[in-house]
């Protein structure tokens, strides 16, 4: 893999890992008030999970594996635990479990979409 395909499958996830650091960080993140924060981790860990099984995957030539695809649920699921932990750190947050669980349905939904949507190209 070359020097810049690496950089155009691993900028993103880092980039937007280092978007959720910066949101986790806020004591008020900037969400409007109709929009439920517990919902976002949906979403936000989708996303999340869908880059990393991109990155993880690197290729467009073959399907991408089950271990490939565990593997990013996993660091998913990892960097979850870790921004609840931070969070703990952080004025009026709390860490919560049941976010992280959230975290973890909604990077498994990101990882599943890669998946079936490389497996279908292949």
């Amino acid at each position: 893999m070359t020097g810049r395909r690496a950089l155009s499958l691993w900028l993103p996830p880092v980039a937007y890992l280092a978007v959720i650091f910066a949101l986790s960080s806020m004591s008020h993140a900037p969400v409007p008030k109709f929009i439920s924060q517990d919902l976002l981790h949906y979403p936000e860990y989708a996303l999340l999970g869908l880059l990393l099984a991109r990155a993880l995957h690197g290729s467009w030539d073959r399907p991408p594996t089950l271990s490939l695809m565990a593997l990013a649920l996993l660091l998913t699921a990892f960097f979850g635990a870790t921004d609840e932990i931070h969070q703990a750190f952080v004025p009026n947050r709390l860490p919560d479990l049941v976010d992280l669980g959230r975290d973890v349905i909604g990077g498994m939904a990101g990882v599943v979409l890669w998946w079936g949507w490389r497996w279908k190209r292949s």
